[in-house]
């Protein structure tokens, strides 16, 4: 065993000298299925193998930023995130990568301003939006609450004329002479008003378990025989200091996330009282809980994420405007996380009765955001329940909220759909090429596909057979570029279809030619038949062949039928 385990490492090690030996398609799922199971340095080196072969994709790009900042090195985090804005700047991916590097970073301002560009672009994503309050929040932690700052014009000494002030005991004081003042001044301005340095208490607080490799890196820089050495070339000393380097930063980071040297300050309440909840400790919880309810949901556990959604809106609905300012923005936010739960569910009825609350508080609020995620989320309620009109009614309300072509390419598409569903195949073409239009604009090749594809649909509906053909292979092209085998397939197949029913559309027209001219034949040697049998017989003969050819075409179309929907689903 261990030497097959062996044999196995020494072909990866040869693997990486060499080169890539596979295709870029495997190592991005490669690299995809081991993030997904925490094996972040295996998933880095299938991520990097893949950008062998494409160096600029995007998407490869990003994911690799996300297994640098799993694994502590944020800078090459940062800059995979602006590789892979390099060629589009508003690639949405991208920008909450980049975010989400500088925040670890420490970058907090910098941060904010990616996560708003990113929220300005995508609204309806909710990761900018959390994005934006836990840097805003990072950003309150590291200086505090601008309300409470109080500058005065009473020059550098101010400061110390109110510390004098507080330490005054209480009742009548004899006034101090100007003298007396002059000499306070001289000793305070004597003294060092540099902040302290953190206690040993609370770097282990920020610390945790890591404190102890603090300690540890320390006793080390303490022993000049080790750290000294010449025969180690100054490399045990770089390491050390470089760990405690590492060490501080980080605590200086959580220092500014969650600063423990400002609780000191606050004064302890006489009587033990039930404190209401404060305003930070509120939205962290709620971004909290929100992150794990789309986190359910996104890995399939529709039911637990409706109970976690539930949960976090009685808590809301119990809570004071104080403790959550937005308090009906965020009960409209978990509304919609109900209803997409029960959507999965299969349980439409609910899932649009909490849609609809979230559509009303919208209204209410005149939140564009919120309204335009109510509406697209009817839509997919309708669309599932096979009200197909409803659906196309609700889409087209949230037409004017739509704000980038990748938005308007979703929505485009997605009436087609019902439009091809309701047999307005005229309508579905007409979206689908507006789909492929904004797709275009938006440089998606995912949505160009599907687009394409839902053109080449409605024209084979409208026995506009050659178009259709062009269509088809327009998408086939598509998903070759793509690397999507499964896409390709059922495209091929499609394309089979056409072909044999335009192949099949001539054929009959040539057995009919046939067999008028067999009956005339039949007919002239035949004399001693009545004029009403000869009437009679050619008519038969082509009612047959009439009915022969109605059977084929049915066939045609139950075949060609079966064909859509599978490249429907497969695209």
């Amino acid at each position: 065993m261990a030497f097959n385990f062996n044999m196995q490492y020494n072909n990866y090690d040869e693997e990486q000298e060499e080169g890539p030996k596979s295709s870029f398609s495997t190592y991005l799922a490669e690299g995809d299925v081991l993030y997904k199971q925490g094996e972040y340095k295996k998933a880095l080196d299938s991520y990097s193998l893949a950008l062998e072969l494409k160096p600029t994709d995007k998407f490869c790009l990003v994911a690799r930023s996300k297994c640098y900042l799993q694994l502590g090195d944020n800078a090459a985090a940062l800059r995979d995130a602006e590789a892979a804005l390099e060629d589009d700047k508003d690639f949405n991916k991208g920008l909450y990568q980049k975010a989400e590097a500088l925040y670890a970073m420490g970058d907090f301002e910098y941060a904010l301003v990616y996560y708003h560009r990113g929220n300005k672009l995508r609204p309806e994503l909710q990761e900018f939006r959390l994005g934006i309050q836990k840097a805003q929040e990072a950003i309150d932690n590291s200086i505090g609450d601008a309300a409470n700052v109080k500058l005065e014009n009473k020059g550098d000494l101010s400061f110390f004329a109110k510390q004098d002030e507080m330490k005054k005991p209480k009742g009548y004081n004899k006034p101090k002479t100007q003298a007396t003042r002059t000499q306070q001044q001289q000793i305070n301005r004597g003294k060092s008003n540099k902040s302290p340095a953190a206690s040993d208490k609370t770097v282990k607080q920020l610390l945790g378990e890591m404190y102890a490799d603090k300690e540890y890196l320390e006793k080390l820089l303490s022993d000049d025989d080790l750290v000294n050495n010449k025969n180690n070339n100054n490399q045990i000393h770089g390491l050390v200091t470089s760990g405690l380097s590492y060490l501080e930063s980080r605590t200086e980071f959580w220092r500014q996330q969650k600063p423990l040297y400002a609780r000191k300050k606050e004064k302890p309440k006489p009587k033990k009282v039930q404190q209401k909840s404060k305003p930070a400790d509120t939205t962290k919880f709620i971004l909290r809980s929100l992150e794990e309810i789309d986190l359910a949901l996104a890995e399939g556990d529709a039911e637990g994420s409706l109970k976690q959604a539930q949960s976090t809106l009685r808590t809301v609905q119990s809570l004071g405007e104080d403790s959550v300012p937005n308090k009906e923005d965020v009960i409209g936010n978990l509304h919609s996380c109900i209803g997409n739960a029960y959507l999965e569910m299969d349980e439409t009825k609910k899932a649009l009765d909490h849609h609809l609350k979230d559509l009303k508080i919208a209204d209410k609020l005149d939140n564009k955001v919120g309204k335009s995620r109510a509406l697209d989320n009817l839509g997919r309620v309708h669309a599932k329940a096979g009200e197909y009109d409803r659906a196309i009614d609700k889409w087209m309300e949230k037409m004017p909220l739509i704000k980038t072509p990748l938005e308007s390419t979703w929505l485009f598409h997605e009436i087609g759909r019902c439009h091809l569903e309701l047999k307005n195949f005229q309508d579905a073409k007409e979206y689908g090429q507006k789909s492929l239009a904004a797709a275009q604009e938006a440089d998606d090749q995912v949505w160009q596909l599907n687009a394409t594809v839902l053109i080449a649909q409605a024209e084979v509906k409208l026995d506009e057979l050659q178009d259709a053909l062009g269509s088809f292979q327009q998408a086939h092209d598509l998903a070759k570029i793509l690397e999507d085998e499964a896409a390709e397939n059922a495209i091929s197949k499609a394309i089979r279809d056409v072909n044999d029913r335009i192949a099949q559309g001539v054929k009959p027209s040539e057995g009919q030619d046939q067999a008028d001219k067999d009956d005339e034949e039949k007919t002239e040697e035949k004399d001693d038949k009545t004029d009403k049998d000869k009437e009679e017989e050619p008519k038969e003969n082509v009612a047959e062949s009439t009915e022969g050819q109605q059977e084929k075409e049915k066939e045609l179309e139950q075949k060609e039928d079966d064909a859509n929907q599978e490249t429907a689903a497969d695209s």
